[in-house]
């Protein structure tokens, strides 16, 4: 399509199509986790700038010594993550796994709690996304939290931790 501007067929939408000088040229977004403040990501919204409401897809980068979120768990969302480059450490379960480029982690509802981190001296940088529904409940495990999620209402509770069965 050479300089021509590309624009949609249906007037509400964006153009379906983001070239890579498009992504470069998208601002990266800063979000630090209300529970972690060494979560710091920096995001570019694929999804969000094409379009996509039922979908989230976002390029991600964690500079050297931050997390991507506070380890946890969704109840109701699915969620993946692939890693395009750098390394890291992915938290699953009871696992810590180092991560590079080309591994794929994919989380069903009701899946391992996990966390990724980049303990690493370059930058890691994945592809992230998940569904995005109306409503979702997700558990931080390591900090005794729940957040209860309805549409932009947001109601954090304490979750009392684990007890040992005999």
């Amino acid at each position: 399509m050479g300089n021509s501007v590309m624009t949609s067929t249906h007037p509400q939408l964006p153009y379906p199509l983001l070239t890579a000088a498009a992504i470069a040229a998208l601002p990266e977004q800063v979000f630090v986790h209300p529970l972690n403040p060494r979560a710091i990501r920096h995001t570019k919204s694929l999804g969000d700038a094409v379009g996509c409401t039922h979908l989230g897809v976002h390029l991600v980068r964690l500079a050297p010594g931050d997390d991507s979120t506070q380890y946890h768990r969704h109840h109701a969302e699915e969620e993946f993550i692939y890693i395009l480059s750098g390394r890291g450490l992915a938290e699953i379960g009871d696992d810590t796994i180092e991560v590079q480029p080309g591994d794929f982690m994919g989380f069903a509802p009701n899946s391992l709690a996990h966390g990724l981190t980049n303990p690493f001296d370059e930058d890691l940088v994945y592809l992230m996304g998940g569904t995005r529904l109306d409503y979702d409940i997700c558990d931080y495990p390591k900090v005794n939290q729940r957040l209860y999620r309805v549409g932009e209402q947001h109601k954090w509770v304490d979750v009392p931790p684990p007890t040992e069965t005999p």
